[in-house]
């Protein structure tokens, strides 16, 4: 509930700031994002992103499908409705639980390797200034 607050008196606060500076200075400030993310370092980094995240994201739809199947096989198998009920349901919690992990080892590989990327920019950039 906290983050849903936040995230209203956030953006009401953008909003009055936002109106006040005026459109000329939004232009302005969407002139300035333009050129930065237009740059050809920057899109570099955007596509290396795009092309890891790809890799890894693929990992969380085959463990939501995973979960699916077993969650189907409980509720096929034998018992009774109750039991089958109770089946379904746990199979479901670790099925959530595999899908929560393989989310959670793809943005832990993400940050590790933009940190490396990090990394490796700033050596790069101490290098040249030397």
């Amino acid at each position: 509930m906290k983050g849903k607050i936040g995230l209203v008196v956030g953006l009401g606060v953008g909003y009055v700031l936002g109106t006040r500076a005026g459109r000329e200075r939004y232009e302005q400030i969407k002139t300035q994002w333009l050129k930065v993310w237009n740059l050809d370092p920057v899109q570099e980094q955007v596509t290396k992103v795009k092309s890891f995240v790809g890799d890894k994201a693929a990992a969380v739809p085959g463990a939501i499908w995973t979960g699916v199947v077993k969650v189907a096989k409980s509720v096929g198998g034998e018992g009774t409705p109750g039991q089958k009920l109770d089946s379904a349901l746990a199979t479901g919690k670790d099925a959530a639980d595999d899908v929560a992990k393989a989310a959670d080892e793809a943005t832990a590989e993400a940050r590790k390797t933009a940190a490396k990327a990090t990394a490796a920019k700033s050596t790069a950039a101490k290098k040249a200034d030397d």
